[in-house]
């Protein structure tokens, strides 16, 4: 800033004044008028410092001549006008040798001028800066860096803005320190231009998350040091034989990675759910890799096992922690996000490795007292986890969240905010007494409880990616819905009460989306207008209850969609799990095959 703005103004502004310097002549010369303010401040209304160069000293050429009515010889001092003569003459008092004393006397008198002028420029300097900070206040100029805001204080000398520098070495405090240290924090462990570049729960989350890290390191140093005392490491082993169960425990526990790893497109549906169960399953692990010592003689089975566990746990959070942070990237900073996410876990992995290994060093080979700490802090790990998850605000559409939008739309004409749909999904969709929450009785209810029952109601009615030739099994059905849905990318019908949808093999996530909003609509006219289904080619009818469903779908989709990007939520597809069935329609052809 400081360069760019030196080069603005040295091409576009003159520079300022010189100081005042006056020549010695016999002639009293007037008092020069200050020179005219410089294009920069005096657009922007600001007021230079005093032209102090102008008022610590007269010009030298009043001292060199005498003002009228003053003597003009050399040894009378003390005539009626008062004037000096020339203080350089060899006959002045000045320098007047004969004078006892004189030498002193003028030397004295010279240093009081001399200082005197010297205090007053410095007057004038101070009071130049004090009324330049004055008008900060009403003149404030800020330089934006991202989430950086350094204050610019204009600099009247060189004529440009510079970098607000606090005053020099005596504003230099423990304030300013503590000030510059939190800058710097914030430089490390916050992505660039926070809060602004990430969304408004970021900084929830990652609250949580490094308090959970603390103590999953403080877990896993005592875990550690269980295997190794069950190995027998305090108690003389053969270093080969330690080293060899170790492996074994390791290279076991591996595979379970490889096996969780199909089940990956489950962790984008449900990823807090997942993630939960992730944590749930490593500290599971630990717990039994603190029950080694106790059984020494079952090392391999219990530390495979928990190996295991782990490894599990360990993939499932590298996969649902990329849809954690591509929601917080407000600004598609997706990388720097996770940069900053990896630098926050490295510092609470730090900070609780510390931990751990001083409340190792108090435990020793007490398996009793390991255990008790070991379960305090899994509990303040998975509360912190816990918290973490329900601070995360997920604005992508899966088919809870999607079926309550959609519901609450038909209910009562408005799309449901990100926040509060959030707080009402459940961790674990199939593990409904998992799921209990404690009555908020402080918090309004802006979620009406018909919208909630359709949500779970249709999630699990809802079957995405069935087989045709499952649902129908005669050729006047079959027509009927080609028919039907022939401009659409699916094919949803009814079949002993589940809602089925099958795919066409051009079907996208936005086709997805728009047969669950399809859906929704047909349970809302089940409920709250009593159609029910009457057989397949009688709905495909005109007037029939998937034709008039289907005829609303069309022309509120765009709509609802619009609404709820309105407010906050991602409506390029639905994020599901569809089963891998797809059909290839043939209009031409008198049967289909499926």
């Amino acid at each position: 800033m400081g360069c760019a703005s030196k080069s603005l103004f040295t091409l576009h502004f003159p520079p300022p004044p010189r100081p005042y310097l006056a020549a010695a002549t016999n002639s009293a010369a007037p008092w020069p008028s200050p020179p005219n303010l410089t294009p920069l401040f005096s657009s922007l209304h600001l007021k230079p410092p005093p032209q102090f160069r102008y008022l610590v000293l007269p010009p030298l050429k009043h001292f060199l001549t005498a003002p009228a009515g003053g003597s003009d010889a050399g040894n009378n001092n003390n005539n009626s006008g008062g004037g000096w003569n020339n203080p350089f003459d060899s006959s002045s008092w000045w320098w007047h040798d004969d004078d006892s004393g004189g030498s002193s006397h003028n030397l004295a008198l010279f240093s009081s001028i001399f200082l005197t002028a010297v205090a007053c420029c410095f007057c004038h300097l101070r009071l130049a800066y004090a009324l330049a900070s004055s008008l900060e206040d009403a003149e404030s100029v800020w330089e934006v860096k991202g989430g950086k805001w350094t204050k610019l204080v204009p600099d009247f000398v060189r004529d440009a803005f510079v970098a607000d520098g606090g005053g020099g070495l005596g504003s230099i405090s423990f304030e300013s320190l503590g000030l510059q240290c939190k800058s710097l924090f914030v430089q490390l462990m916050l992505p660039e231009g926070f809060p602004d570049s990430v969304t408004s729960d970021y900084l929830d989350y990652s609250l949580w998350r490094a308090v959970q890290g603390v103590a999953s390191q403080v877990s896993g140093v005592l875990a550690t040091q269980a295997l190794l005392y069950a190995v027998g490491l305090g108690k003389g082993a053969i270093p080969t034989a330690a080293a060899l169960n170790w492996v074994l425990k390791d290279g076991i526990g591996y595979l379970s990675k490889i096996m969780l790893s199909k089940y990956g497109r489950h962790f984008d549906v449900n990823p807090k759910g997942w993630r939960l169960f992730a944590d749930l399953l490593e500290n599971a692990a630990f717990g039994m890799e603190m029950l080694t010592p106790v059984f020494p003689n079952h090392f391999l089975l219990i530390g495979a096992a928990a190996g295991a566990g782990r490894s599990a746990a360990a993939l499932i959070q590298a996969a649902t922690r990329s849809c954690f942070y591509a929601g917080f990237a407000a600004q598609r900073n997706f990388a720097e996000v996770i940069a900053k996410g990896e630098a926050q876990g490295m510092v609470s992995k730090f900070i609780g490795i510390g931990l751990g290994i001083a409340l190792a060093n108090q435990i020793g080979s007490s398996t009793s007292l390991g255990l008790a700490s070991f379960s305090l802090v899994t509990c303040i790990h998975m509360f912190c986890n816990l918290k973490s998850y329900q601070a995360i605000q997920l604005r992508t559409l899966n088919p809870y969240r999607a079926s309550l939008v959609f519901s609450e739309y038909l209910l009562s004409g408005q799309a449901s905010p990100v926040k509060d749909v959030n707080a009402e999904e459940p961790l674990f969709p199939a593990v409904p007494f998992l799921n209990w929450k404690p009555a908020n009785k402080g918090q309004p209810t802006v979620l009406s409880s018909e919208a909630k029952d359709a949500a779970a109601e249709i999630e699990q009615r809802l079957q995405l990616g069935s087989k045709l030739s499952d649902l129908i099994n005669n050729k006047e059905d079959v027509h009927a819905l080609f028919n039907l849905y022939k401009e659409e990318g699916y094919i949803l019908t009814e079949h002993r009460g589940r809602y089925c949808v099958v795919l066409k093999e051009t079907s996208s996530l936005q086709d997805m989306l728009k047969a669950l909003f399809h859906v929704n609509y047909l349970y809302w006219l089940e409920k709250n207008a009593g159609i029910e289904a009457k057989g397949t080619s009688i709905d495909c009818r005109p007037g029939g209850r998937l034709e008039m469903s289907l005829d609303y779908v069309r022309r509120e989709f765009d709509i609802v969609k619009t609404d709820g990007e309105s407010v906050g939520w991602v409506t390029d597809g639905l994020i599901a799990r569809p089963a891998p069935n797809r059909i290839r329609p043939v209009y031409e052809a008198s049967s289909v095959a499926c």
